[in-house]
């Protein structure tokens, strides 16, 4: 028996994938892999916030012209958002421990990581576009801006959708 759950909600099913859990015990699970997925993302989201403090510091910082100082602005605040949601669902945890919400704790938080994932995208695409752009010219700016739009689209958009339309392996151990 197959469970064909929407593609923004986690699978909530104890018996969707043949697995022998409870629920309890499967929101246990989904959080354990939703953590790791926001440590890989808190450290790209880290590297990139420190990139971009480190460069108001730099004696070419005003050589910057006000396009390039307007991105540099919108990307700070891009980062701040992006560390926000990352450490929203940790939170949550914390303010709902021992309440026995973890479904929905699960839930919400799987939500709000698709939609760091997007701030993420987007400010490593106006980094990328930031660098080349003041580093070469608008053109390759440009170009970068697009190449990495394409990249992030192709990656995390296109592909999970492709894969989704396809059978699953029968040698498949995780979701």
């Amino acid at each position: 028996m197959t469970v064909d759950l929407p593609p923004d909600e986690p699978d909530i099913d104890d018996r969707a994938d043949g697995r022998d859990e409870t629920p309890n015990e499967r929101a246990d699970r989904n959080w354990l892999e939703l953590l790791q997925e926001l440590r890989v993302m808190q450290t790209g989201t880290q590297i990139l916030t420190g990139f971009l403090l480190a460069v108001a510091f730099q004696p070419r910082f005003t050589d910057m012209d006000e396009l390039q100082r307007d991105l540099y602005v919108i990307l700070v605040a891009l980062a701040a958002v992006a560390t926000i949601l990352a450490l929203a669902p940790v939170g949550m945890h914390r303010a709902l421990f021992g309440h026995h919400r973890k479904p929905d704790l699960v839930r919400i938080a799987a939500r709000i990581v698709r939609i760091d994932l997007a701030v993420i995208g987007v400010l490593t695409i106006g980094v990328t576009t930031l660098i080349v752009d003041f580093t070469v010219n608008r053109t390759a700016g440009i170009v970068a801006l697009v190449a990495a739009l394409v990249l992030v689209v192709a990656l995390w958009l296109a592909l999970p959708r492709l894969m989704r339309g396809r059978p699953r392996s029968v040698e498949t151990v995780e979701d």
